[in-house]
This record gives C-alpha cells, sequence and structure tokens, in this order.
C-alpha cells in the first residue's frame, strides 16, 4: 500500500491535490489489461478534451454512476433519451458529442472484442518498441511530447474503426495512463515500480476466432 503521506519526489505534473497526487502514485502508468478499465479510460479521454484531466478526476465517480460503471454493453445499450437525461446532469460534462461518443465507441468497442478477443488484446497491440522510446526521461523533454508515431497509428486505426474523439494526443495520454509506456520521469519514485510492473506483465494476444463449422 502505497504511503501517500510520506514525502517523495513525483513527476511535476502531480502538483500539490491529493486527489491527483494519489491517481498519479497508485494509478498513471501502470499497465492495464482490464477491458472494462480500459474503456472507462478511453471515453474520459475522450471528455478531457479541451479540458484539464482534474476537472475529469474529480468528476469520475459520476461518470461511473451515469454510464453503469463503463460496462460495455450496457453502455452500447443507452438510448437518445439517456443522452437528453445526461445532458442535464451537472455532475459531468455536458457535451452532446462527447456523451454520443461515448455510447457509440461501446458498440465499437464490442465489435473489437469480438474480433480480438478482448479489447486489452487489441489495444497493446500498439505498444511501443523499446527503440521508438525516447532515451531523455526528463521532465523538460517528455513534457513536450504530445503525441507519437504509435498514438498516430492508434488514433488512424480507431477512427477507420468508427471511434470518435480519439484524436492523436488523446491516443497518447491513453497509452501513458494505461501503462503502454512508463513516462514517469527518471527522478519520480514510480518509475521503477511501473517499469517493474511492466517487465512482469503477461501482454494479451489476440484470441483467433475458430471458423464456424459448416
Amino acid at each position: 500500500m502505497l504511503e501517500t503521506s510520506r514525502e517523495f519526489s513525483r513527476c511535476p505534473w502531480a502538483g500539490d491535490d491529493p486527489l491527483y497526487r494519489h491517481y498519479h502514485d497508485a494509478e498513471w502508468g501502470r499497465p492495464v489489461t482490464d477491458d472494462r478499465r480500459l474503456f472507462e479510460k478511453i471515453c474520459l479521454e475522450g471528455f478531457q478534451s479541451g479540458l484539464s484531466w482534474i476537472t475529469i478526476l474529480r468528476k469520475r465517480e459520476r461518470f461511473r454512476q451515469v454510464f453503469h460503471n463503463f460496462d460495455i454493453a450496457r453502455v452500447a445499450a443507452m438510448s437518445a433519451d439517456d443522452v437528453e437525461t445526461l445532458l442535464l446532469d451537472p455532475g459531468i460534462i455536458r457535451h452532446r458529442g462527447k456523451i454520443t461518443a461515448t455510447i457509440n465507441n461501446a458498440g465499437r468497442a464490442l465489435e473489437l472484442i469480438d474480433e480480438f478477443g478482448s479489447l486489452a488484446a487489441y489495444f497493446w497491440r500498439f505498444e511501443p518498441v523499446a527503440d521508438q522510446r525516447p532515451s531523455d526521461l526528463s521532465w523538460e523533454a517528455l513534457r513536450l511530447v504530445a503525441q507519437t508515431d504509435a498514438s498516430r497509428a492508434l488514433s488512424k486505426d480507431l477512427r477507420q474503426r468508427g471511434f470518435r474523439f480519439v484524436g492523436p494526443t488523446t491516443c497518447y495520454a491513453f497509452m501513458q495512463a494505461m501503462g503502454l509506456v512508463n513516462d514517469h520521469v527518471d527522478t519520480c519514485f514510480c518509475r521503477a515500480e511501473v517499469e517493474a510492473a511492466r517487465n512482469s506483465l503477461a501482454r494479451p494476444t489476440p484470441v483467433v476466432a475458430q471458423a464456424q463449422q459448416s
């Protein structure tokens, strides 16, 4: 269990907000292979577009309530009436395009699960190889990286599959948060922990669907 009361050397973006610090210490960058969490994150990154992550983080519990804890099938089944209800809810970001994109993206996520066996198997295909990662792990260097070849490839593929609000910058923030890359700075206490978790992770692989018997 993390000793959040103790002083650590953190990534500068964590700041002084206790909620933000806990997110940095306990979640950000630690590899995720759970489909619900991956779906939640890609949706919330879409809601963040044009806003700060701390704004979304403060509203995350309400997002979870109104979007059925990001159960993919239940979100995909949400209706136009649900959209109108959500537009009246001050606990979330009341943006029609982002709300409808979340419901649309749930349907597209189900298609990915049908094709690859899991969302995890799909997303982890875009993990960059080691020589595509920067050698300079300082805050000055990493803060300038808003998108990469891998995030552009992920964004392009998602959009071709019908996803919305998944630009390359959004996709890179998703990759950073879900541990597809380790962008904790070299002086951050989390960096070694995250790298160890990534090194021990069994990467999910696509499940090849068996041909239907005639």
